[in-house]
């Protein structure tokens, strides 16, 4: 499993890069989700305001973990791309950093994959 870290954070970037570069304003959530996936964390601002935040540079605080793991971790914090909704439409992206929070519920995870889940922190 050594470098699976690095590959991880490779297609990370690539996959914000390509989602930066072809994203248009008014684009519906539904839209996004099936071109681009689950976001790693959602974030519901208000009643019509979303954000949806996809990882692009995972685990920057945890050399170990950015080498090792394949996917970002509780406590990390992490480079994203952020996306915002309102009336759901697109209305802009930029990157920004967060913090994984805790997930929720129970079972037992490898790790693998994005995040999703409503999150309970706000970024705006």
């Amino acid at each position: 499993m050594a470098g699976c870290g690095v590959i991880y954070d490779a297609g990370a970037k690539v996959h914000t890069s390509r989602m930066e570069s072809s994203l248009k304003e008014g684009e519906t959530p539904l839209a996004v989700h099936e071109k681009w996936g689950e976001p790693d964390l959602r974030s519901q601002i208000d009643d019509q305001t979303q954000i949806w935040s996809y990882v692009s540079s995972p685990n920057t605080n945890d050399i170990v973990a950015a080498t090792l793991y394949t996917s970002t971790k509780p406590g990390d914090t992490d480079k994203f791309l952020d996306l915002k909704f309102v009336d759901n439409k697109l209305v802009s992206w930029k990157t920004a950093e967060h913090t994984m929070p805790a997930k929720k519920g129970a079972g037992f995870s490898y790790g693998f994959g994005g995040g999703g889940g409503l999150s309970p922190i706000s970024h705006y």
